[in-house]
């Protein structure tokens, strides 16, 4: 359906675990619309799982990125600007609590917890963005696409953490939005209803929660990773050239539901 909508467009592609990642059909929806894809992965654990997926769509590439480490960012910057001199689009998945502040009552958050949620899942994208600019720019202005939960916005049962990191990486949305929009860069976030991902599976209930959306959204239907994708492959093209600042609910309508 997007057969060439995307094609010469070139793609830093951050947040690939396994499989079930959102940000794998994300990879999968934005290859098939013809975009040219580096594909990140955090260490050699990673390396090991992202590696075979990257082969699976040709043209594809992989680089290490450890969105803690400056140092890292800047030497992935540095290598695709030698490498192709600019990019289109840059997609953000990072986001990581540890599992102990996964359960039970929000004010038990620890600091160093807090810290590191906010770092891993809101920061990173303020560092994205800075060290991509460039790229983005050189291009004529790009896409910055990253992925939030409506646990930034209502109490979501053992988000806990994630739900303040969320709140805060939709606040950079708008704000880095502001910043880059004289460069022609766009930036905006897709909030996907629940799927069961790795990062998922470390909030208890969240299988309840799934069955929830399939029946209770306006549409009961389960959110699927191929509809993340598609509303990427939209950010992401110049379909999407008036939008920026905004959160794309992709969760069959149940943002809109009351209690």
């Amino acid at each position: 359906m997007a057969d060439g909508l995307l094609a010469g467009r070139r793609v830093l592609l951050q947040g690939v675990a396994n499989e079930r990642s959102l940000c794998w059909g994300i990879a999968q929806a934005l290859h098939a619309a013809g975009a040219e894809i580096c594909m990140t992965y955090q260490n050699d654990t990673y390396r090991e799982r992202v590696e075979p997926l990257a082969a699976r769509l040709p043209g594809t590439f992989t680089a290490p990125l450890d969105l803690q480490r400056d140092g890292e960012i800047s030497a992935l910057a540095e290598m695709l600007h030698e490498r192709w001199g600019k990019l289109d689009v840059v997609v953000h998945g990072a986001a990581f609590a540890k599992q102990e502040e996964l359960r039970g009552d929000f004010v038990e958050t620890s600091r160093d917890g807090f810290l590191l949620a906010m770092d891993v899942s809101a920061y990173s994208l303020v560092a994205l963005a800075r060290a991509t600019r460039p790229l983005l720019r050189a291009a004529g202005g790009g896409s910055l696409i990253c992925l939030t939960y409506i646990g930034s916005t209502r109490v979501a049962a053992n988000y806990n953490v994630m739900g303040v990191a969320k709140a805060a990486l939709e606040a950079s949305v708008r704000y880095l939005a502001n910043d880059l929009g004289p460069d022609g860069i766009r930036v905006n976030a897709i909030s996907a209803g629940p799927v069961r991902t790795l990062a998922s599976s470390a909030v208890r209930g969240v299988r309840e929660h799934i069955n929830e959306v399939r029946d209770r959204a306006p549409l009961r239907h389960q959110t699927e990773q191929a509809e993340i994708g598609d509303a990427a492959v939209f950010l992401a093209s110049p379909l999407a050239r008036g939008t920026t600042g905004q959160i794309l609910f992709v969760d069959s309508g149940h943002h809109i539901l009351g209690a």
